[in-house]
């Protein structure tokens, strides 16, 4: 039988879940607020050269590859979803160069390089989980089938089952290396306090089996999943808010749609308020949000500089304090992303993304801001550039916490509210649907915040798999 089916959002998620539901024969209806779809993945322009925002690289791309399985296995016969999609990903070198305390090294860590023998010893216990943190991302928790993947993780963590209670007992590793790693934290947007000691080993396995970008972008993989949803039928809305939701019924200011399902792919948070239950006092915490300058530059980086440099803070104590206090750190972890002209995009000068971690105050900023100002020249200084990287873009675009706010999520949080580390993965909250209203469920940040692409897209295929078996 077909279902009505009203997807709330077109970030990632609620492209893939549409994509797949309606795939699956049902009849589904896209509403997004934004002019774009991708959410806070989104393609801009400056000077006619292509940059990409929202996450900056692809990580265990299996999971990518099970979305477009599963799109195959879910309908007749025809043109292969990854011919649809036309995604093509491309490994990059390293993961990243890291500069810490006068120190610099890349992931993985070169031979010679004082950490090297504890990198490697590192990445010999821990590269080898990819397959089975993947098989966690997609499978459903409650399969018996995760059970040999959850014993080798629990095989390398025993009781330390935090990020930092785990790094902490590893006393042949230097403390530098472990402050490298435990800055992975913050791709779920809190410290290595908050998160599962399965973050610890992300950078392990990410050097081991590769960090990926899509040729022409990383937003060519919400573009292909629009292009999936709509050779499956999906019926796309842009720049149509939602402002009410209400059992097997949504209403934007233009139209209110009926169906049998909502699939919501909006922040938690922001869900209850338009379901008429918001919350009576902020939340107590937050994730960090961030300053992100896109710029085209005037001249091509020197050729030392990797396409993914990470700056961290002297002190990372003092960056997580100062995030979790909502207020400007001194100093603060900073990626560039740089591309070199004709290099993964068709582009004919060269662009860079300087992003910098910030607390979520709803703030705006701009290029001229001091906090900008001093990141990029010590960022600069640390490149070997003779000119701060913002001074040498002729063209730039800013996304702010104001910008991220208008997301709908308090002060900018790029995940909203985190959940106790013991209730992220298989036991977050809220569920992905729940016997109060069993006409909701959920997807995307709501339910898998952070992790970035991979956590995202995996939920989405535990979720679906339990949504069709329950429409039968």
């Amino acid at each position: 039988m077909s279902s009505r089916i009203v997807v709330i959002g077109a970030g990632l998620g609620g492209l893939a879940a549409s994509a797949l539901l309606a795939r699956a024969g049902h009849q589904v209806t896209v509403l997004e607020g934004q002019d774009w779809v991708g959410g806070k993945s989104r393609r801009i322009e400056l000077d006619g050269q292509r940059l990409d925002t929202g996450p900056s690289l692809v990580t265990f791309p299996e999971v990518w590859r099970t979305v477009l399985r599963t799109y195959d296995e879910l309908g007749p016969k025809g043109t292969p979803a990854a011919e649809i999609a036309g995604v093509t990903l491309e490994a990059l070198p390293e993961v990243g160069r890291y500069y810490f305390r006068g120190q610099q090294a890349n992931l993985p860590v070169e031979a010679g390089h004082p950490w090297h023998d504890a990198w490697a010893r590192f990445e010999a216990e821990h590269g080898s989980l990819g397959p089975a943190i993947t098989h966690l991302l997609t499978a459903d928790p409650w399969d018996k089938g995760i059970l040999p993947a959850i014993a080798k993780l629990l095989s390398r963590y025993g009781t330390r089952l935090t990020t930092a209670s785990f790094l902490a007992g590893l006393d042949w590793m230097p403390e530098d290396l472990k402050d490298v790693i435990a800055i992975h934290t913050l791709n779920a947007g809190v410290g290595p306090e908050q998160t599962l000691a399965l973050y610890a080993s992300m950078a392990a396995v990410m050097a081991s089996d590769g960090v990926w970008v899509p040729r022409g972008g990383v937003y060519e993989i919400a573009a292909g999943l629009e292009k999936l949803a709509l050779e499956a039928g999906v019926d796309i809305h842009t720049s149509e808010a939602v402002v009410r939701v209400a059992p097997k019924e949504v209403t934007t200011a233009k139209d209110t749609y009926h169906c049998d399902y909502v699939v919501s792919a909006l922040d938690g948070g922001i869900l209850e308020s338009l379901m008429g239950r918001p919350k009576s006092k902020p939340p107590a915490r937050l994730s960090c949000s961030g300053v992100a300058i896109f710029g085209v530059l005037d001249e091509e980086l020197p050729p030392e500089v990797v396409t993914h440099s990470v700056m961290m803070p002297n002190n990372p104590a003092d960056l997580f304090d100062a995030l979790g206090k909502r207020v400007m750190p001194s100093e603060t972890m900073a990626f560039l992303n740089y591309y070199r002209t004709g290099v993964v995009y068709p582009n004919t000068k060269p662009v860079a993304a300087l992003l910098l971690t910030a607390p979520p105050s709803g703030l705006s900023a701009t290029i001229d801001d001091p906090f900008v100002v001093a990141e990029s020249k010590r960022f600069s200084h640390l490149l070997g550039l003779k000119r701060p990287i913002t001074e040498m873009m002729t063209h730039h675009k800013v996304l702010d916490p104001q910008y991220f706010e208008g997301f709908g999520a308090v002060g900018g949080a790029l995940y909203g509210e985190p959940a106790p580390w013991w209730r992220s993965g298989p036991f977050h909250t809220p569920p992905y649907n729940s016997p109060r209203t069993p006409w909701l469920w959920r997807v995307g940040s709501s339910v898998h915040p952070g992790g970035g692409i991979p956590a995202v897209l995996g939920g989405v295929m535990i979720s679906l798999r339990r949504m069709l078996t329950r429409l039968g």
